[in-house]
């Protein structure tokens, strides 16, 4: 027959190594959070990277059309500007980086030779590359997110997270249904 003890220490090691095994699970799915943002992030310097070229090549052709060249230049700083883990903030700036960018378009459409220039192609191509790379990154971020979401919410695992400050993730996410959209670059 057991001895009560020995069914105490059995509960107690029972509940240590639910512990240890949440405790473990939220790492990894904050980890994958983390991992997901760097893939965000990475595609959003390469799309920062790219404007300069982008707004140099329209420049020489589109000399009238400064102010939509100076928007996406004030946005693409405002945007790598956001301090390094603001996720909300850095959606809404990047927003407006695409509206820009969109505007930037708009007007290159007023001016055959640029649309009919191999640099300038070649940019567009790459930036639409960059915007479905960045669409799916994003995707992946919020999966990864809401993973870490319901454990940290989701009882028991609650406890083990509160316990050791797991947090929530922000989802990145756009607050204009029109930043939804990738910047239409196609030209005819």
């Amino acid at each position: 027959m057991f001895d009560s003890s020995l069914i105490v220490l059995l509960i107690v090691a029972v509940v240590a190594i639910y512990g240890i095994i949440t405790y473990n699970a939220l790492v990894r799915v904050r980890q994958l959070v983390q991992e997901a943002w760097s893939g965000i992030d990475v595609q959003l310097k390469r799309r920062a990277d790219l404007i300069p070229n982008l707004v140099e090549t329209v420049k020489g052709y589109a000399v009238h059309e400064r102010e939509a060249l100076e928007k996406v230049t004030e946005m693409r700083t405002r945007a790598q500007s956001v301090p390094e883990g603001d996720i909300a903030g850095r959606a809404a700036a990047e927003g407006l980086l695409g509206q820009a960018l969109g505007r930037l378009f708009a007007v290159a459409e007023s001016y055959p030779d640029l649309k009919a220039s191999e640099n300038f192609r070649e940019l567009q191509t790459t930036l639409q590359e960059l915007e479905h790379e960045i669409q799916m990154a994003r995707r992946y971020y919020n999966g990864s997110a809401r993973e870490l979401n319901v454990r940290v919410e989701s009882f028991p695992s609650n406890l083990i997270a509160n316990s050791f400050n797991f947090i929530k993730a922000d989802y990145f996410e756009l607050d204009d249904p029109a930043d939804r959209d990738l910047p239409d670059v196609k030209f005819s």
